[in-house]
């Protein structure tokens, strides 16, 4: 990107140069408008007046249009990643915890039968002695 805007402001000098009401005459100029241009901040204060630096504004605008959306996909995909990764992590996290977890109550729910079915052999048992 640093190349397009150095390359963009010498050539817009170029294209400028010796142009009537021309206002982009040096290279910090150009370079500042360059600059302003490619940020699609357009202050206004300079800008192009011949065909030729009209063009190479375009094709500014469109670079640095073009490079910012790349570079926002980049970072998107970045987060989204990390994200996906923190999710599948997470869900790891909880699905071993969740299988503890019925483990333990699949246990705890046996011992309960065991006690159950032994009281209930309690209660059969003493109802056998007090009928002899």
């Amino acid at each position: 990107m640093t190349a397009v805007l150095l390359a963009g402001a010498a050539l817009v000098v170029i294209a400028e140069s010796g142009a009537p009401h021309a206002n982009i005459t040096s290279y910090p100029k150009a370079l500042w408008w360059s600059i302003e241009t490619a940020t699609t901040v357009g202050y206004g204060d300079f800008y192009p007046v011949t065909l030729w630096g009209r063009v190479i504004a375009s094709l500014l605008m469109l670079s640095a249009i073009t490079a910012f959306g790349v570079i926002t996909a980049a970072l998107a995909t970045w987060f989204v990643g990390h994200a996906e990764q923190d999710m599948v992590r997470l869900s790891k996290a909880v699905g071993s915890h969740a299988r503890e977890d019925a483990e333990a109550l699949r246990s705890e729910l046996r011992t309960l039968h065991e006690r159950f079915d032994h009281v209930e052999n309690l209660i059969r048992d003493k109802g056998t002695h007090s009928a002899s």
